[in-house]
């Protein structure tokens, strides 16, 4: 099922959802790294969407940082047309431009996620914003919105096109624009969980504090959730309250960004 964007609110949103303390199950019955447990959590607020181009460039105009991808120039970037798994290394690559230069900037994509940005990068906005990255369990807490399955609405998958922006072809070898995006969308453009929370599932994956039994011990990575609009559902399927990416803390990806959270509201 599609959903027309133009009905739906498409504008970056800086308002945090108070999730309440309380006792609350995540994890799968079947998942080895993401076993199901239950597990207390005190109150903490989160974004309702996902941090923006405006958001993020209103920090890069107030600190005059340079991401990652600026200085190491190692963003990856997609293009349809590539095998499955594979991605672009592209040096004209960053925020500003999340494809490399030849494909376009940001200009008219304001209100989209900011993307082509590391963990570290992120873990800079948040601290000039006050603010900080969810943890692994808030996050699934709060993608859940009270509920028990792997998505939260239950488990039936064919209802992913009203909630989130994936890739909904088969295979990548040829441009999906079915829900009217080949990469991200417009924040906000799908239809909210029962938290009142945007994108939990799709658009771009979201960097979250916290680590799993099986992370290296010699080397950091960090974790991402939620799935992207790469994410189709033969490959990496990763749209769901129950999955958790991997990836190395100064990688950029054009499907990787963040949404914030607080303790408290101020």
């Amino acid at each position: 099922m599609m959903v027309s964007s133009s009905k739906l609110k498409a504008q970056p949103d800086s308002t945090l959802v108070k999730i309440p303390a309380g006792a609350y199950w995540i994890g799968g019955q079947t998942h080895q790294l993401n076993p199901l447990r239950k597990i207390s959590l005190a109150n903490f607020y989160i974004g309702k969407t996902e941090i923006t181009n405006l958001q993020f460039e209103d920090f890069v105009k107030a600190t005059a940082y340079k991401t990652d991808a600026e200085r190491l120039r190692n963003a990856m970037v997609f293009e349809p047309g590539l095998a499955e798994f594979k991605w672009l290394r592209d040096s004209t690559a960053f925020w500003r431009f999340p494809n490399g230069r030849s494909r376009g900037g940001i200009e008219n994509k304001m209100n989209h996620p900011v993307t082509s940005i590391s963990y570290a990068d992120a873990e800079a906005y948040c601290k000039w914003a006050k603010v900080r990255l969810p943890t692994l369990d808030e996050w699934e807490v709060a993608s859940r919105a009270g509920a028990k399955g792997t998505y939260f609405w239950g488990e039936d998958q064919e209802q992913i096109g009203t909630y989130a922006n994936i890739w909904n072809a088969r295979d990548h070898l040829t441009a999906d624009v079915s829900d009217g995006y080949m990469y991200t969308s417009p924040v906000a453009s799908f239809k909210a969980n029962a938290f009142g929370l945007y994108d939990m599932y799709g658009n771009v994956f979201e960097f979250c504090e916290g680590s799993l039994k099986n992370d290296p011990k010699k080397r950091k990575v960090v974790h991402a959730r939620g799935g992207s609009w790469w994410c189709s559902r033969n490959s990496c399927g990763f749209f769901n309250s129950v999955d958790i990416g991997r990836v190395n803390p100064h990688a950029a990806f054009s499907n990787q960004g963040f949404r914030i959270a607080k303790t408290t509201p101020n």
